[in-house]
């Protein structure tokens, strides 16, 4: 009932029955996942519930032929959606109209793709080419980070909401909650791996994430912004906040090397992490004070 187990579909009627099972099988056992997870609380589960319409929805567009979480039909099917996606994208984060003749290109190229996936890529528990994979998860990252782009946009409009209505500071908001949600994911993922013995992957990550946003993200977001401006510079000030950020990074920095390779030749202590957690402790009340008692400098 789940399509022919790591072969091609025999014909394209085969391809089309095979592709149905396989759709029902996958998102039955999406839901089955939610349901039966013994880990989940009762609220996660509702949550998890709430947000598997927008699971679904991202599932379809985004192609992940990866080994462990491929579905032929899932990644024919997001191949052939994805424009629609990008069309939407486009038109509500940069008013930019992709519903003319760019659609046409763009459904002209992907559609065929999909059918071609679906008639003769492996189903069941098969896995595709690597040179076929490859291309196709560069294209499902691609499509994955307008899905970011877009979730983040929404999620700083909600921000400000709560910042206008509750009278806290942009930046308040940003070091608070803003940070602390979007690094939770970095955080479960990091002390996962760190139980697992894999210490020096989960540190490295630890600053390879920041490491990646600040220049990945600071050089995308003055690149659209210069090109809005229509300016060759851009003049920034650092608020008190940011620039108390600055100094406690680079004392983190020179903490760890100075630890970690002066003094006990490669290991880092086990009591740095308890400093480390103090250090945040005092940088997060250093820059509410900074805030709340320099608000002009601000």
């Amino acid at each position: 009932s789940t399509g022919s187990t790591g072969f091609a579909a025999h014909n394209w009627s085969g391809a089309l029955h095979d592709g149905k099972q396989e759709l029902i099988t996958h998102f039955r056992e999406c839901w089955r996942d939610i349901l039966d997870d013994d880990e989940c609380s009762r609220l996660e589960k509702l949550l998890l519930i709430c947000e598997f319409p927008f699971t679904v929805c991202r599932k379809l567009t985004v192609s992940i032929p990866c080994e462990g979480s491929y579905c032929r039909a899932l990644v024919a099917l997001s191949l052939a959606l994805s424009p629609l996606w990008v069309g939407i994208y486009a038109w509500n984060n940069f008013d930019t109209n992709l519903w003319g003749w760019q659609m046409g290109v763009f459904v002209a190229v992907t559609l065929p793709l999909g059918l071609m996936i679906l008639r003769y890529a492996p189903g069941g528990e098969g896995t595709m080419a690597t040179f076929l994979a490859v291309p196709i998860a560069l294209y499902g990252f691609v499509i994955a980070a307008t899905w970011i782009d877009a979730i983040a946009d929404k999620l700083v409009a909600l921000l400000e909401f709560l910042g206008v209505t509750l009278r806290i500071p942009n930046s308040i908001m940003g070091l608070t909650i803003l940070a602390w949600g979007n690094s939770m994911a970095d955080l479960s993922a990091n002390v996962t791996m760190a139980r697992k013995g894999l210490a020096n992957m989960a540190i490295t990550a630890c600053f390879a994430g920041p490491l990646f946003n600040i220049l990945i993200g600071l050089g995308a977001g003055f690149g659209l912004l210069r090109g809005i401006k229509q300016q060759e510079i851009l003049y920034v000030s650092l608020t008190p906040d940011i620039s108390t950020g600055f100094v406690f990074c680079f004392a983190n920095c020179i903490f760890i090397l100075f630890s970690g390779l002066a003094v006990n030749k490669g290991v880092i202590p086990a009591g740095y992490g308890y400093m480390a957690i103090g250090m945040y402790a005092v940088y997060v009340v250093t820059s509410l004070v900074l805030n709340y008692a320099l608000p002009e400098s601000s």
